[in-house]
């Protein structure tokens, strides 16, 4: 089987680019995409049970990958939620999966989204991993909207090696994310 596409372009364009940018001494100081790890908080899943099975479903359907069921780990009277029910979905894609889905997030997904502008660049957490908002699942192919019972955002995050924000930022924008332009609103 052939590596993935985006995996390959890491390898032989981003990695010498982003050495000579960061006058790094050795190619093992190059930040890389160590996972990609997306959640999806059901919240009426309270009410019904079924919610999260189907959450886990397109998860899995998304990405290729086994989603699994996360836990209330505090009971909060106001949303009647108990410790201990399921309230969401959560993967972690590594290797050629993630690789995968990044390509397909990227031109497939994301320029799906109504009125697109490019994603914000101000997702960064101070240590180079970023996270990224996606208000409707139905934006990936995979997702047949009549099967939707409810639309549902997620949360997708790119870790990655990099020491800073800026290096981070390099390393997506050379795999090709479509950033918002700093100068654009």
């Amino acid at each position: 089987m052939a590596s993935p596409r985006l995996k390959d372009k890491y390898l032989n364009e981003i990695v010498p680019a982003l050495k000579d940018k960061f006058q790094y001494k050795s190619i093992m100081q190059v930040p890389k995409i160590e996972k990609i790890s997306i959640n999806k908080g059901i919240g009426s899943a309270v009410v019904d049970k079924k919610l999260v099975d189907q959450g886990v479903e397109e998860l899995t359907t998304i990405t290729g990958q086994k989603a699994v069921q996360t836990i209330a780990k505090n009971s909060v009277s106001n949303f009647k939620l108990r410790e201990g029910m399921p309230i969401g979905a959560r993967v972690t894609l590594r290797g050629d999966k993630m690789y995968e889905f990044l390509d397909r997030l990227m031109t497939v997904a994301l320029p799906r989204v109504r009125d697109f502008r490019g994603v914000n660049e101000k997702g960064f957490d101070g240590r180079g991993n970023y996270t990224l908002g996606v208000k409707e699942q139905i934006i990936f192919p995979e997702i047949s909207i009549d099967k939707v019972n409810k639309i549902t955002g997620m949360n997708i995050t790119f870790v990655t090696s990099a020491n800073t924000d800026e290096e981070g930022y390099e390393l997506l924008k050379a795999f090709g994310m479509p950033f918002k332009n700093k100068n654009a609103n």
